[in-house]
């Protein structure tokens, strides 16, 4: 029996879940590139250092982004991955496809690329894996006359994404992928031309739950919420209750600030809205009997991100509420003066919250207008970001 050229790689393959050497195997039986891209990693895990470097600028006609340029440090070694660029795809809002229209992209990038792809991954773009500069411009036009565009990348605004939203979640406060759809419309030059000190991303979640990662993973995060009071039925609490349901341990005890209280007599869950920081925790457990309030909108979070010149940030809040309906004026004016900020004051390489950390929130929302709110205090007297101006010292006394 021939002995395997990538050992350390076939134990990837062993246990019960999918293996990506597999996937990988399976392409490489029909590419080259696939091939070299295999021998390259198993060197890689061999020698413990990567063998990828960053090269030229490499795109398509009329765009800056879009086109992750790749290429190998051992070109001799593996000359089909000497160029083995990635291409970002912006997804559709809440990542629904037909099966058509997924083998047609496919097919695409059979034809010009490795035939390997992931996913809707940090980015949430589809992302494309490995093509050569020659093949890049075909690979393109293809794409875009079956309807598909170019994500996101550099110094820009990168492809927005959210959560399914309306779609097929019951706790959606506002309409994630409309919203999505339409900010991504309205920023395209941002999105396919980059001009700014580095990358801004902008990710929506319909509610608290947060299942587009927003608040952690995002520069303008736009988090679904109410501002009225929360809706409880008191029937349905009681049925709970009968039910065996811990409502003491899972539900009271676990409200962060308190605000709820069970009525053991009555069986009755009671709730002081002015405590209520809308986390949703007693509506995920108790589904049936607590929904949210009806005067729904979105708070708006700043500054969310993944450590690299500071470390992982996440967003705080910005606009504790703000409406989020069609033609979203309002938050796209908001975006418009951050960003327009950011592009002004912001060093290389520097996202927006660094920059926040760097000049202070005061300084911030003094340059893009916005009014101090309480929300924005994690604790009295605690912030260093807030200061009184000069100004505000003298009028006040």
């Amino acid at each position: 029996m021939a002995q395997s050229k990538t050992p350390m790689l076939d134990d990837l393959e062993k246990g019960a879940w999918p293996s990506f050497i597999t996937e990988m195997k399976k392409a490489a039986a029909k590419k080259a590139n696939s091939q070299d891209l295999l021998d390259q990693l198993e060197l890689s895990y061999k020698d413990k250092t990567g063998y990828w470097k960053h090269g030229g600028i490499v795109g398509v006609k009329g765009y800056g982004g879009g086109v992750i340029g790749r290429y190998s440090a051992k070109p001799e070694e593996f000359p089909n991955v000497k160029e083995f660029h990635t291409v970002r795809v912006n997804m559709v809002p809440g990542f629904f496809y037909t099966t058509k229209a997924l083998r047609s992209l496919c097919e695409t990038w059979d034809k010009f690329g490795s035939g390997l792809t992931n996913m809707h991954g940090s980015t949430g773009d589809i992302i494309l894996l490995g093509t050569t500069t020659e093949n890049l411009q075909p690979c393109f036009d293809e794409l875009s006359e079956k309807g598909w565009d170019l994500g996101g990348s550099g110094g820009g605004l990168r492809t927005p994404s959210g959560c399914v939203g309306m779609a097929r979640c019951e706790f959606a406060c506002i309409d994630s992928m409309d919203f999505i759809q339409e900010v991504t419309r309205h920023f395209q030059n941002e999105i396919h031309r980059p001009a700014w000190p580095y990358k801004f991303k902008i990710k929506c979640s319909a509610c608290a739950n947060d299942c587009a990662a927003a608040t952690a993973r995002s520069d303008f995060a736009v988090i679904g919420t109410w501002r009225d009071s929360l809706k409880i039925d008191q029937d349905a609490v009681r049925e709970y209750v009968k039910g065996g349901f811990d409502i003491q341990q899972l539900v009271v005890g676990k409200c962060p600030t308190k605000a709820l209280e069970f009525d053991s007599a009555k069986q009755e869950l009671k709730f002081d809205a002015e405590n209520c920081v809308r986390c949703m925790n007693c509506i995920d457990m108790m589904p049936k009997a607590v929904k949210t309030g009806k005067d729904r909108g979105a708070a708006i979070l700043i500054g969310g991100k993944a450590p690299v010149v500071k470390s992982a940030f996440i967003g705080w809040v910005l606009v504790p509420f703000m409406k989020v309906d069609a033609p979203y004026t309002e938050i796209f004016d908001l975006v418009s003066r951050i960003t327009e900020y950011f592009d002004e004051h912001a060093k290389p390489r520097e996202r927006i919250g660094e920059l926040i950390y760097r000049i202070g929130m005061g300084n911030f929302l003094k340059g893009i207008g916005l009014t101090p709110q309480p929300q924005m205090v994690s604790a009295p007297r605690a912030n260093p970001y807030i200061f009184w101006q000069e100004e505000e010292v003298v009028k006040h006394g």
